[in-house]
């Protein structure tokens, strides 16, 4: 069965931003995942190894925090890519879903329709 069954003809939106920012998602990734790495590294080297009870507490937190911040800078980008999928699907060419014809698409029935006219009207697309 195909799933993406395309419709002829039909139109294609331009590109815009999506694809922009989709080919800058992975240093966006790596930048934000460095940046605070260095921070912290940086924290280390400026800290005495000898330190307080409270300075070791210090360098804990800012760990954590640290941690906090990359997860959450991947979920932003994680959630900016399916943004750009989403709308790289949505403004490519047009896909056929069901393609079986209504048999009420300009009035309502009157009476219901039968088990046999139903499927009559499913397998029209369907091969022999």
């Amino acid at each position: 069965m195909n799933w993406l069954k395309k419709i002829p003809n039909s139109i294609r939106s331009a590109s815009g931003l999506e694809w922009v920012l989709w080919r800058k998602l992975p240093l966006i990734a790596l930048m934000g995942t460095l940046l605070p790495l260095l921070g912290l590294g940086v924290l280390y080297t400026l800290t005495d190894p000898d330190a307080s009870a409270n300075a070791a507490r210090a360098i804990q937190l800012a760990r954590y925090v640290v941690a906090a911040i990359i997860v959450f800078h991947w979920s932003m980008v994680l959630t900016a890519a399916v943004g750009c999928v989403i709308v790289m699907v949505m403004k490519g060419p047009g896909y056929q879903a069901d393609s079986y014809p209504l048999s009420h698409s300009d009035q309502p029935r009157n009476d219901p329709q039968s088990a046999e006219e139903a499927a009559r009207y499913r397998n029209t697309d369907a091969p022999p």
